[in-house]
């Protein structure tokens, strides 16, 4: 379990805290949450016709005022609202502690109301994050579930809120267990040699442990490799349009948002900047951005669209580059290959789109025969109409799939730049120990690279977490959360 160190720190733990755990606004219901030793008796004190709750049973009550009268101990009750209130205790609860949840009326009144009624009883309002900070210190949670918690409020479709369900549940969890595990074997083999190294004892040989450091190198550089996806997915993936000028990319863009999103002319240069905007297709979300046409200007303005146009290619996920269907077919690949040259595409799934295929010459588009090659990586094509919407289903599906195909089948995808940072410490501390164990490095420098993956680590898991990087994580909590 965590420990809060510090006599301040220590103190905040035994208040009984409270917030209103429902987003701000006037709605049908609102949740008050207390949290801490004295989150029932509290409670009692304004609801006279309960005498004791049921664990984990809603009981309907009314929530009265304590008013004092005059100067004597005599006390008058009126009623505030009618609550149906939930206790759990502790530790079955989701903060570990004693936890009382009070569903009230939306007013805005009312949630103050109450709200003030329960700080004046010696509550304390919650800061931001702090129920489920005190989650992960009771060990409910563990660092990366907490996060998970923000990233499940945030999600905005069905495939983050799923990566952040998986997170939330484990999946992600057990890949650093496994790894940490793996981690462990290795160490206690050092360990091991050093212990009895005036015996010449050998516990396992070089091969052997190289083959171990290959294992969890591999495990962390999947971990790594999944960054690039997992954020993207959180925050919606990158999609450029790009192309020359006249191709039909603001049509495009407005074919894919249903919408007149971008200025179509048949003026080239008419987009000078991009234009971004997002589209959800089956539960993903996509941002996507259209960029100005790619050509020798002396527009300043221009130029200046087309170095954004760039930038907006390289740090995209998805390049859907755009040629008229009625280019020849050494024409298009000559375009394509130039443009390649221009914008780093490597690693990216890249599209090849023939647009106006409407007005193609009969007999079909030339061009379509076979897909651009670059080195060994054939590069897929697709036929589309921007202008009349033929084709616009199929690129949606390839959309789709194009996310689809990385995803891990367990959504086990890193999300958090926190442990990002975390995982490409522990990579370069397992490239040291790998140079380490193959030129024949004693086993104890050796073991100071493997000490600090494992607290790389535990800063993930949240074992070796000092306070101010909590106060960092939790800060970015609503306050009833």
């Amino acid at each position: 379990m965590p420990t809060v160190s510090g006599t301040k720190e220590e103190n905040k733990m035994n208040d009984t805290i409270c917030a209103v755990s429902t987003p701000a606004g006037v709605g049908g219901v609102a949740m008050v949450r207390l949290s801490g030793p004295q989150a029932k008796e509290t409670a009692l004190k304004f609801m006279p016709s309960v005498k004791d709750f049921t664990p984990r049973r809603a009981t309907f009550a009314g929530f009265h005022f304590i008013d004092a009268v005059g100067t004597s101990s005599l006390r008058q009750r009126s009623l505030l609202d009618e609550v149906v209130a939930t206790y759990f205790p502790a530790p079955h609860s989701y903060t570990g502690e004693e936890v009382m949840e009070i569903s009230c009326h939306g007013s805005l009144y009312v949630q103050q109301a109450i709200l003030q009624c329960l700080i004046d009883e010696g509550t304390r309002l919650a800061e931001p994050g702090e129920f489920t900070r005190r989650a992960f210190l009771s060990g409910r949670l563990n660092l990366s579930q907490a996060e998970a918690v923000a990233d499940l409020v945030d999600s905005v479709n069905a495939a983050s809120h799923r990566l952040a369900i998986s997170q939330l549940r484990g999946g992600y969890c057990k890949e650093l267990s496994d790894l940490r595990a793996k981690l462990l074997e290795l160490t206690s083999l050092l360990e091991l040699e050093l212990d009895f190294s005036e015996e010449d004892v050998e516990f396992a040989d070089r091969h052997q442990l190289i083959g171990l450091v290959d294992v969890i190198s591999k495990k962390t550089n999947a971990l790594c490799d999944g960054f690039r996806l997992g954020n993207a997915i959180k925050k919606g993936v990158p999609v450029a349009i790009a192309g020359r000028p006249n191709v039909g990319k603001s049509t495009l863009l407005n074919a894919l948002l249903k919408e007149d999103r971008a200025i179509v002319s048949s003026v080239p240069g008419t987009t000078r900047d991009t234009i971004e905007d997002s589209l959800t297709l089956e539960g993903i979300q996509f941002r996507i951005v259209d960029t100005a046409g790619l050509r020798n200007s002396d527009d300043v303005i221009e130029r200046e669209g087309i170095a954004r146009s760039i930038k907006a290619v390289e740090k995209a996920q998805i390049v859907l580059y755009l040629v008229d269907a009625s280019m020849k077919t050494e024409i298009v690949e000559y375009e394509f290959k130039d443009f390649c040259r221009q914008a780093s595409v490597m690693g990216k799934n890249v599209v090849l789109i023939f647009n106006k295929s409407d007005a193609a010459p009969s007999g079909g588009m030339r061009g379509v025969a076979s897909a651009p090659q670059m080195g060994e990586r054939a590069y897929q094509t697709l036929r589309v109409s921007a202008k009349f919407g033929d084709g616009i289903g199929e690129l949606e599906h390839m959309l789709v799939e194009a996310v689809r195909s990385q995803m891990p089948p367990d959504d086990t995808l890193v999300t958090n730049l926190r442990h990002f940072e975390a995982l490409g410490h522990i990579r370069d501390a397992m490239q040291h120990v790998d140079e380490g164990l193959r030129q024949k490095v004693p086993a104890d420098l050796v073991s100071i690279d493997l000490r600090a993956a494992l607290h790389y680590l535990g800063e993930i898991t949240g074992e070796v977490t000092a306070n101010e990087v909590l106060g960092n994580i939790f800060s970015r909590f609503c306050v009833g959360k």
